[in-house]
């Protein structure tokens, strides 16, 4: 080594110990200064107003914080809501009062404006050289809300909160309370711990029993302003993706208490759930299940067309009805169009009405939709005769239908009346697909080819949601009726995984295979999805055909629908005949072999495709007796 070198490596040595001991200096100088003005408090900084933050994802704690900071304003207290995102961490030392309202989110995580106010304070509690006292001046309460189906991670995030507080030094006013989302009472329970909270603000102390000595608290019900105007306001229509915490008001009679049944179990659908679909357009049947008019049957009683399912297999979309007899499901996928505000589960926990008078009401609510479509402008009169007696059933509005424990009793009563059923199920419930009865066509959501996708796309609920998958697909093959594998294509997620989703093939060698380009449903705090992920059909069509070039002739793309961005696979040795494609539906004959109570097979009811629905056809899958329609849109032009 030369002289300038060693003397250059000293040098450089030099410069990293001083720049490691200027940091430790300004750290203990930092640490100092915390404890310093925790000795010492400014005045100001001690009657500053109390904070109440919100860790919010899809905005039910948000919105939980402002009722609350309503309320603390009748009552004579001040707060102000803070969004964690825009508050600096080390600041809190400054803080008298502090409540927090912690959703927990994606494996026990805090929501993603969250994270860098929950790391601070993660970091500063296991920090020796911050210290226990650092909080010591500030009290605290934390409202936990979580979902008790996620398991050991229920309400993580508001538990560490508690936790890491008191292990600073701050005092814990209340001890943690614990809202559940699916529970249905979240909003009592939130009240429960108000009324609590605010008793002990004015002066109060929690006896034995929990309850609060002191003085009443001023209620919401006190101050409620009827004004026309405010009325007005509640009636605005509320999206699915703001459904939590944007319910009726509190004062509404659709915001009653959650009804409970005599053996304690409560309805799955809870009131603010139910005004807010009402007012959708969706008409709730019962306590869990639910029906809505689809885009596709307006759109065949006009005339202008059906869906991919009138292309596939000759449904006429006109006479289908859209239901399901479960709104709960037991995945949070990341396309999912309800952006998760449905309630989740593992298993039916919930009130369970009459599959009699869930068919009877779901025909009667049908018919009630398509009789307002009279004097529509383009409604034909005949398909609004033929669309009053339905003829088909998708058993696929949202949710897991399977989940429903009468889901055979109610397939045998639509059969009873001649309606077909097409039943779509998330391949989490491998033991209920064996035990269902022959339907006129089962799908199963295939969303991922790998477990590693597959969790996080479809985000499921179960620990061993991969096997659960996998028993799933391999119960597809004690079926005789006609299966189907649905792909959802989600481009940048599971759009490359080709030769996964053709190892699937042969677990449960699905007789169909629809793939379909993922649908776009707009912006949401829980989906990260955006019109990028979204395929062309040119992008699903070449997805298609690399498939059934790898199964070497077993399957081959059979139709496509252009409109939906959806294309068909289907079985050569089964549908295709004399080079002719029988993927369409002899619904009559299908009915004629339920009622005869004996086996049969997919073969048995198969009916010829007609050409405009095969794959390459110049019509794309639009049926040439329908008429089409486009609107003209009128862009301002540019300057």
């Amino acid at each position: 080594m030369t002289l300038n070198s060693s003397i250059s490596a000293r040098y450089a040595l030099f410069a990293l110990l001083s720049a490691s001991t200027v940091y430790c200096i300004w750290k203990s100088r930092r640490i100092r200064q915390l404890k310093l003005s925790l000795q010492n408090p400014n005045p100001k900084l001690a009657n500053s107003k109390g904070k109440i933050f919100f860790l919010s994802q899809t905005g039910t704690s948000k919105a939980l914080a402002n009722r609350l900071l309503d309320l603390l304003k009748l009552n004579g207290l001040d707060f102000d809501v803070i969004n964690p995102k825009d508050y600096e961490p080390e600041d809190l030392p400054k803080e008298t009062l502090v409540l927090i309202i912690a959703s927990t989110w994606e494996n026990g995580k805090p929501p993603s404006d969250s994270e860098f106010l929950a790391n601070w304070v993660a970091e500063s509690a296991e920090d020796f050289r911050v210290g226990s006292l650092i909080l010591s001046g500030c009290k605290f309460a934390v409202f936990g809300v979580g979902s008790k189906s996620y398991g050991e991670n229920f309400n993580a995030v508001g538990r560490d909160f508690s936790q890491r507080f008191r292990a600073l030094g701050a005092s814990e006013i209340l001890p943690l309370c614990e809202g559940d989302v699916d529970e249905g009472d979240l909003d009592d329970v939130f009240d429960v711990w108000n009324r609590k909270l605010i008793g002990v603000l004015k002066g109060g102390s929690l006896n034995e029993n929990g309850e609060v000595n002191g003085d009443e608290l001023v209620s919401e019900s006190e101050y409620e302003d009827d004004s026309d105007e405010e009325e007005e306001e509640e009636s605005d229509i509320v999206d699915l993706e703001d459904i939590a915490g944007k319910g009726p008001s509190r004062s509404s009679k659709a915001a009653a208490t959650v009804k409970v049944e005599a053996n304690g179990q409560k309805e799955m659908v809870t009131p603010v759930i139910r005004a807010s679909l009402t007012k959708q357009g969706y008409k709730i049947i019962g306590s869990h299940s639910g029906v809505k008019i689809c885009r596709w049957t307006k759109s065949q009683l006009r005339g202008r067309g059906g869906c991919y399912k009138h292309a596939f297999y000759g449904i006429e979309s006109h006479r289908c009805m859209e239901a399901t007899p479960s709104l709960a499901c037991a995945n949070k996928c990341v396309f999912c169009w309800r952006h998760h505000t449905n309630p989740v589960g593992k298993s039916w926990r919930w009130k369970m009405d009459d599959p009699l008078d869930i068919v009877n009401g779901a025909l009667e609510q049908h018919t009630k939709m398509i009789k307002q479509m009279k004097g529509v402008p383009g409604v034909k009169p005949e398909c609004l005769e033929e669309g009053l007696l339905p003829r088909h059933c998708a058993l696929s509005l949202v949710g897991e239908p399977i989940m429903y424990p009468e889901i055979n009793t109610l397939v045998d009563e639509l059969h009873r009346r001649r309606i077909s059923t097409f039943l779509v199920t998330n391949a989490q419930f491998p033991e209920k697909i064996l035990a269902l009865k022959p339907i006129t066509q089962l799908y199963v959501s295939v969303d991922a080819a790998s477990k590693e996708s597959m969790k996080a796309i479809d985000r499921p609920l179960f620990g061993d949601f991969w096997e659960r998958f996998l028993d799933s697909l391999k119960a597809l093959i004690e079926k005789e009726q006609r299966t189907v594998y649905r792909l959802t294509l989600v481009k940048g997620w599971n759009a490359e995984e080709i030769d996964a989703y053709y190892n699937l093939f042969a677990i449960g060698k699905p007789d169909f295979v629809e793939i379909k380009g993922v649908t776009y449903c707009g912006s949401s705090a829980t989906s990260k999805l955006t019109m990028e992920n979204v395929p062309w059909h040119a992008d699903v069509k070449a997805f298609s055909e690399a498939l059934a070039l790898k199964s070497g002739g077993l399957y081959e793309v059979a139709c496509e629908h252009v409109h939906s961005c959806c294309v068909l696979l289907a079985r050569t040795d089964k549908f295709k005949v004399n080079g002719q494609w029988f993927t369409w539906i002899d619904y009559e004959k299908f009915h004629d072999l339920v009622a005869s109570g004996k086996p049969f097979t997919s073969k048995d009811y198969m009916a010829l495709t007609p050409s405009w629905a095969v794959y390459g056809a110049q019509e794309g899958g639009f049926d040439p007796d329908q008429a089409r329609f486009k609107k003209e849109r009128r862009h301002k032009s540019k300057e």
